[in-house]
C-alpha cells in the first residue's frame, strides 16, 4: 500500500510520530530492564528518513525540537511541555484522590458499592484536588511530618 501525502500532511505526520515516540520512549533509559520500545523507534526512523523527499532537512527530527528560527521552543517542544504540565496535575489529583478514597472507605464498604457508586465516590475525592489545584496550584500543598507533628 502506498500513502500519498502533501508536504503539509507529512509535516503533521512527522510531528505526530515524533510526539508518539517521545511519549513511548523519552522516560526509558535503554538499559536492561528499561529497554526502549523499538517498534516506535523504527517507525519514527522510517518516517524521518522520508523528510528530504518532502523538502525537509535530513535532520528534520532534530529540527522539530531544536530549531525555531526565532530562538524559541518549537511547536513540538511546546506541545510536550503542555502535555507534561497537564499530566502532572491530573496524576497528582488522581493519586491524592485515590489515597483519600481508600483511607475514607474500608475494604468492606468498597466491596458493597456498585461500580457506579465506587466511581462517583472516587471522583469526588479526585475532583476535590482538581478544584484545589486549578484555584491554588501548589500554594497550599504541604508535607506534614507526622513524627514532628506530635512534639
Amino acid at each position: 500500500m502506498k500513502i500519498n501525502l502533501t508536504k503539509k500532511q507529512y509535516q503533521a505526520l512527522a510531528k505526530t510520530v515524533y510526539l508518539g515516540n517521545w511519549m513511548a520512549n523519552a522516560h526509558r533509559t535503554g538499559r536492561e530492564g528499561d529497554e526502549r520500545l523499538e517498534e516506535y523507534n523504527k517507525i519514527s526512523d522510517y518516517i524521518f528518513s522520508l523528510a528530504p523527499e518532502f523538502g525537509f532537512s535530513e535532520h528534520y527530527e532534530h529540527d522539530l525540537e531544536h530549531n525555531d528560527e526565532e530562538g524559541f521552543n518549537t511547536e513540538v517542544s511546546r506541545l510536550y511541555e503542555e502535555y507534561d504540565e497537564e499530566a502532572f496535575w491530573d496524576s497528582l489529583a488522581d493519586e491524592l484522590g485515590k489515597r483519600d478514597f481508600f483511607a475514607k472507605y474500608l475494604e468492606r464498604e468498597r466491596k458493597e458499592m456498585s461500580k457506579e457508586e465506587h466511581f462517583e465516590k472516587l471522583m469526588e475525592c479526585i475532583d476535590k484536588y482538581e478544584d484545589e489545584f486549578v484555584e491554588n496550584g501548589l500554594e497550599r500543598l504541604k508535607i506534614i511530618n507526622s513524627e514532628n507533628e506530635n512534639k
